[in-house]
């Protein structure tokens, strides 16, 4: 008698593009980065120069490669099977390397850890990668070789990667890793175009809309969830005074409001957007794979603000305070507004998030021209944010647009 084959059992979730629900597991996955987030705002924090700001951009861009490739693979890999429990649970432990090593990622002999940096990072997304492509090699042909091209194009990289950390110049180490990073993300643009592989189109990523959304919203709490931890450690390491609860109290508002900002209309109506689109994949690369990055970019740059704020709250306004604060909100209300573009039916871009725009480059050109208290700048940066929340809040929600436009049109006749 004949045996039977036992029947195969699917790695991948199958939903057809469909609700598929983010996982216990991969809430557990994102703990790792929001350590790996505060090694990066708390490296920006004590290199606080240009050299220093290029060096967290580059840690940065390679942290959020790492979580967002790992979260289009946990969109399609179903995170109840076992095998894939433990590529996850392996990635995390990659990640937490990572992580560990990036304050010192840029430093010379005997402290330098780039080597295990680099090391940890390519072994997270190149193995990730195989995985992913063994595991949709029977079910999903056409996206298993999306991931054999991923995984070759991270492969193109490395030689960047690991000649910048062997080498002890600090310079050459910042721009290798910064050329291997911009190839990396010229990647999906170019659907990881490789001779004899061919390359990939948006519309062979079936993706689960809801689920890419709702990832990259909790990215965003993450990152609010850095600020508020630096907010808070800082108030409980020195007594508190006048300057400094009142520094507190606007260090916690600012980031309220860009709580409210990205959640109160951007996030729904992008969530819509994606899971009725009719090419997903596409939406998921444009809007979340890469407009998100300025997002949380911005968010963690303000951060380093919120901390500086609560060191020295009195005298005069600083340098630093003034980029970290001014440069991490107008990248995180341009991103904003440039994703919440996407989610307008009518592909306008906020109004209000332009005025915010405006205000910020104009109170941070002043303010390093005049040299204000430091507690009066931080307090008028986060008026701006007020405004931009209020002025959106009342268009979407009070009808302010629509009352001006019903007021011209009066006037007109």
């Amino acid at each position: 008698m004949a045996e039977l084959t036992p029947p195969h059992r699917s790695l991948l979730r199958n939903h057809g593009g469909g609700h598929a629900p983010v996982s216990n597991l991969e809430l557990f996955f994102d703990l790792v980065y929001v350590f790996a987030i505060t090694q990066v705002s708390h490296t920006l924090l004590m290199h606080l120069s240009w050299t220093g700001f290029a060096e967290a951009t580059v840690l940065f861009g390679a942290v959020w490669w790492a979580w967002m490739y790992t979260t289009w693979a946990a969109n399609w890999a179903e995170p109840e099977r076992v095998p894939v429990r433990i590529m996850l649970l392996v990635a995390m432990l990659a990640s937490m390397v990572m992580a560990v090593a990036m304050p010192r990622a840029f430093a010379t002999a005997p402290d330098d850890r780039g080597l295990l940096f680099v090391c940890s990072y390519l072994a997270l997304q190149v193995g990730r990668s195989v995985f992913m492509a063994l595991a949709m090699w029977r079910d999903e042909r056409v996206a298993a070789m999306t991931m054999v091209r991923i995984a070759a194009w991270f492969s193109l990289s490395t030689p960047c990667w690991i000649g910048g950390a062997l080498t002890q110049e600090e310079s050459h180490r910042l721009a290798l890793w910064a050329v291997a990073l911009v190839a990396e993300y010229a990647g999906p643009i170019r659907g990881y175009r490789l001779p004899l592989l061919g390359r990939s189109q948006p519309s062979d990523w079936t993706i689960s809309g809801s689920h890419m959304a709702e990832r990259c919203a909790l990215f965003i709490i993450i990152a609010l969830g850095e600020g508020v931890v630096v907010t808070g450690a800082n108030f409980a390491a020195a007594p508190p005074m006048g300057p400094r609860i009142t520094a507190f109290l606007l260090a916690f508002v600012g980031s309220a409001l860009m709580w409210w900002i990205y959640f109160d209309v951007g996030a729904e109506r992008g969530a819509k957007h994606i899971e009725n689109h009719a090419e997903p994949g596409r939406v998921a690369r444009n809007a979340y794979t890469y407009l998100h990055m300025p997002i949380v970019a911005g968010v963690v740059v303000s951060a380093v603000a919120d901390a500086l704020i609560l060191e020295e709250p009195r005298g005069p306004v600083t340098e630093g305070l003034v980029l970290t604060q001014c440069g991490g909100l107008l990248v995180y209300l341009l991103g904003t507004a440039v994703f919440k573009r996407f989610g307008n039916r009518l592909g306008n871009t906020p109004l209000s998030h332009l005025a915010g725009i405006a205000l910020l480059l104009g109170l941070g050109g002043w303010s390093l021209w005049r040299g204000p208290s430091a507690i009066g700048f931080f307090g008028c940066s986060v008026v701006v944010l007020a405004v931009v929340a209020m002025w959106e809040w009342g268009s979407y929600h009070g009808g302010w647009e629509e009352r001006i436009g019903r007021l011209f049109r009066r006037r007109a006749g």
